[in-house]
């Protein structure tokens, strides 16, 4: 079995909700809540990595592992990568997964699924998506969608994505979920690559690695699971944890 690090990137100066790995759900701090169910996830060891010392001091009364981080990172992935060299120099780990600190209704089996992908060794990089059930979703550019072609049951080799409501046609639509299994040397590669061209205008990050060359397989998934980037979503956050109406 590949040895697997799930690396959860947190920094304290998000844009539209300050402090939000420290946010309130359910009497926890969200960042507590990714990091319980990434841990439930049963896949291999986790770590938060965070520019604060505060997000650290959390983790560690949870009984967990925090890396502290530059601040001046340009993505989560650059943040892992730094992270993966602190925890381990000495380079046993094969595969490491970057699950965003944002999604505290994220399943755990939703994690597991992003590794199997990488049974395939032609692919470098496993991500997942959820077909879009919802008319809104299919033209809405913060949706981000995936392009790609079947190549198993509930697993596509990804071509594109694209905030424009893509593939044209019939059939289904995929919205993209963010949270990526990276092979170590693909992680290696692409944190040293310049961001593209098409990275840049669409404003993805993961078209860096298709313009590159690299391939991205997709698991497909049940449902998205709700990412918390305004006081809004983390209302709805709360509601879902404590089973109580959004207010």
């Amino acid at each position: 079995m590949p040895d697997v690090l799930i690396v959860i990137p947190a920094r304290m100066a998000a844009t539209r909700l300050p402090g939000k790995p420290l946010a309130d759900i359910a009497g926890v701090p969200m960042i507590v809540h990714v990091l319980r169910r990434a841990q439930a996830a049963a896949i291999g060891r986790v770590v938060v990595a965070t520019d604060s010392a505060e997000v650290a001091a959390i983790v560690d009364q949870a009984g967990a592992s925090a890396v502290l981080t530059r601040t001046d990172h340009a993505s989560g992935s650059d943040r892992i990568f730094e992270a993966l060299g602190k925890v381990d120099a000495q380079r046993h780990v094969d595969i490491v997964v970057n699950l965003q600190g944002d999604l505290p209704t994220l399943p755990p089996a939703a994690i597991a699924a992003a590794l199997a992908p990488l049974d395939d060794p032609a692919v470098d990089i496993a991500t997942l998506a959820a077909e879009i059930r919802l008319a809104e979703e299919r033209d809405n550019p913060n949706v981000v969608k995936v392009v790609g072609t079947p190549v198993a049951p509930g697993r596509l080799r990804a071509l594109y994505f694209t905030r424009a409501t893509a593939p044209f046609g019939d059939g289904p639509l995929y919205h993209h979920i963010g949270l990526y299994a990276f092979r170590r040397a693909a992680l290696e590669r692409f944190v040293r690559l310049e961001p593209s061209v098409l990275e840049r205008r669409e404003k993805l990050e993961q078209l860096r690695a298709l313009e590159a060359g690299m391939r991205i397989d997709v698991a497909i998934v049940d449902a998205v699971p709700l990412g918390v980037d305004t006081p809004e979503d983390l209302a709805k956050a709360r509601a879902m944890l404590t089973g109580r109406p959004a207010v």
